[in-house]
């Protein structure tokens, strides 16, 4: 993290887990960190001696087990759950991911933790090595650890370059192709949305091509798996910080105690968004659960301004500032980068609703906000995260204490995922309010993903 920050690497690639912490303040290094889709979708196993990675399967630690030692990279979500799962004397910390193999060779430790690709990755570098010893994988999957490149959020465009790449990869839109493979010699623009970004497939491949066919959990989908996902909170309740930020849009919109939602409606609508149902309702009661979230659950406090969806007029309201958030506009590549004169680019949170088009041509919709604020726009990507992770815990809005305290946005917005929840429940207590005729078995991808094998993110 810190090799990043300083600049001496343009991203990293792994093991980089993402949580909405380290997108807010990553703790060895006290800064955020802009994180792409993830790229895969795996979490904790354990790898070692055939009989200790059953001792640490079954937390077993006297007879046999006894001498259960693990090696785990330090400063990493791995070591923050195993320090929650074995005393400290069964750990050593390795000092780097590719440091705890040796470890495990030389007999520091008999057991190791990471993701089953980058093991597998590690295996295929040193196979003679290992095929010496008594090795083999655990059956549990300990965590949920989402992988994704990250970069500094200094440079919005390159962190957009770099999503819309993976997006292109996991999409699978076209294969390997060094005849496709395109030379940028002759480029001579500087917008991003002249780049080619099927190069990435046709010069180095598709996800299957390059992780292979079991080399990632994501696959492809047909429509009727669910695609809702909350990544890992991580840990937001960080008691060494104990002031509101300084500036920025919360402080603004606090002070104000004003909040101005755009809500993007299709060309036919006729009415009073406030009054709809279906998608519009879905963008509205997201308004008015991100309200309840700035201030002290106050769900009313906000303003609606209806944009037709057909134009950029909303996103140029969101750009000009007449607008904090938008709602009820489809992810774009276009809108993601900065359109000189009319408009700066949008960033966009997790997706809040997906549409039941074939797989290359999906509707996908989320909360845009501008990309000069990343706190803010990461506290709305927490809120839309709340709902979903309230939906995979089953709370609902008489659980909302079940809700995690999140310190990390500023003391007086301790209890933001609290009220958000207490207004809005849970994802399913939303979307069963705004579609009231739709079943859970014909919601198609509007449920939450439980297998953790998400297959199309953007």
């Amino acid at each position: 993290w810190q090799t990043l920050l300083d600049r001496k690497v343009d991203l990293l690639t792994y093991p980089s887990g993402y949580t909405l912490e380290r997108e807010i303040r990553e703790k060895s290094t006290g800064v955020g960190f802009a994180f792409s889709s993830p790229y895969d979708y795996g979490g904790l196993v354990f790898y070692g001696k055939t009989e200790f990675v059953d001792c640490a399967e079954k937390s077993k630690r006297y007879d046999n087990c006894s001498s259960l030692s693990i090696c785990v990279p330090e400063s990493t979500t791995w070591y923050d759950l195993l320090i929650n799962l074995f005393p400290s004397d069964y750990l050593v910390k390795a000092p780097t991911f590719e440091g705890m193999f040796p470890m495990l060779i030389n007999g520091t430790c008999n057991v190791v933790t990471s993701s089953k690709y980058f093991i597998q990755l590690e295996k295929n570098i040193f196979n003679n090595t290992y095929a010496k010893g008594n090795y083999t994988f655990g059956e549990e999957i300990l965590s949920k650890e989402p992988l994704a490149i990250v970069t500094r959020k200094d440079d919005r465009e390159f962190s957009d370059i770099v999503n819309w790449i993976i997006h292109t990869i996991l999409h699978q839109e076209g294969h390997r192709d060094p005849t496709l493979c395109q030379n940028y010699t002759d480029l001579t623009s500087l917008d991003a949305l002249d780049l080619n970004f099927k190069n990435a497939v046709h010069c180095v491949g598709n996800v299957t091509e390059i992780f292979g066919e079991t080399g990632t959990r994501i696959q492809l989908e047909n429509g009727t798996s669910g695609l809702l996902y909350a990544i890992p909170f991580g840990n937001l309740d960080n008691d060494s910080i104990n002031d509101s930020f300084p500036g920025g849009m919360l402080a603004q919109i606090r002070k104000n105690n004003s909040f101005n939602c755009g809500v993007a409606v299709a060309a036919n609508f006729v009415g009073n968004v406030k009054e709809s149902d279906g998608l519009v309702r879905m963008g509205v009661e997201y308004c008015r659960t991100l309200a309840a979230a700035l201030h002290n659950g106050d769900h009313k406090n906000v303003m609606f301004q209806p944009f037709p969806e057909a134009d950029d007029s909303s996103f140029i309201a969101l750009s000009n500032r007449t607008i904090d958030v938008l709602v009820g506009a489809k992810i774009r590549m276009e809108y993601d980068f900065k359109q000189p004169p009319s408009r700066d680019g949008a960033h966009f949170s997790t997706p809040y609703y997906y549409g039941n088009e074939t797989a290359n041509e999906v509707s996908i919709y989320s909360i845009a906000t501008r990309e000069d604020d990343a706190l803010f726009a990461s506290f709305v990507n927490s809120v839309v995260l709340a709902t979903i992770y309230a939906q995979e815990n089953e709370i609902h809005k008489e659980d909302m204490l079940k809700m995690p305290l999140v310190s990390l946005y500023g003391s007086d917005l301790n209890w933001a995922l609290r009220d958000a929840v207490a207004y809005s429940g849970n994802y399913d207590d939303m979307y069963s309010e705004c579609f009231k005729n739709v079943t859970e078995a014909t919601r198609g991808r509007n449920v939450v993903n439980k297998d953790l094998s998400v297959k199309l993110k953007v």
